[in-house]
């Protein structure tokens, strides 16, 4: 027997009736919507394991889109992502959302992500100013220290001819 393939729009539905159902019971849902219970809890155990991942974050209601956190506008975006024009402009008139909004969200989420690393010139260029650094840091400590030890010696030298006379 083949599995019936059920669209996202009637999987969304079916979990948004599951977690509203207040006290009926999922055979009840599962009925009215002409789905196997079986099927209706592997659903709810897929979602409830990716909002899991995600960190388990709710999108506030009647609160104003521009006080939505980060994590607030990446939910969004990824509640949003895989609907179609219809189901998109639904689901933005249920979370009182436009369109622009998730348009403009990510972008900046892609450009925050786009982050700018040197090129392999560049790098190069960096390194070699770096090991030349390192090489004259060298050089200065050598000199340093042979300028000490001829100090030490100067001194000694001078304390051997003191004692002499």
């Amino acid at each position: 027997m083949k599995r019936k393939p059920y669209s996202k729009e009637i999987k969304e539905s079916a979990l948004r009736k599951a977690r509203e159902r207040n006290d009926l019971p999922l055979k009840d849902i599962a009925d009215s919507l002409n789905l196997p219970l079986g099927t209706l809890k592997y659903w709810l155990k897929q979602a409830n394991k990716e909002s899991a991942l995600i960190g388990a974050v709710t999108l506030p209601e009647g609160v104003a889109t521009k006080s939505w956190g980060a994590a607030q506008r990446l939910q969004a975006l990824h509640e949003s992502h895989a609907l179609s024009d219809q189901a998109l402009h639904a689901w933005c008139r249920e979370k009182g959302l436009f369109e622009h909004q998730l348009r403009q969200w990510r972008s900046e989420f892609c450009q925050i992500g786009a982050v700018k690393f040197p090129a392999d010139a560049e790098l190069r260029l960096v390194k070699q100013k770096n090991d030349q650094l390192e090489r004259e840091l060298r050089r200065k400590d050598k000199a340093l220290a042979e300028t000490a030890a001829l100090l030490v010696l100067q001194k000694k030298f001078q304390a051997l001819w003191e004692a002499e006379e």
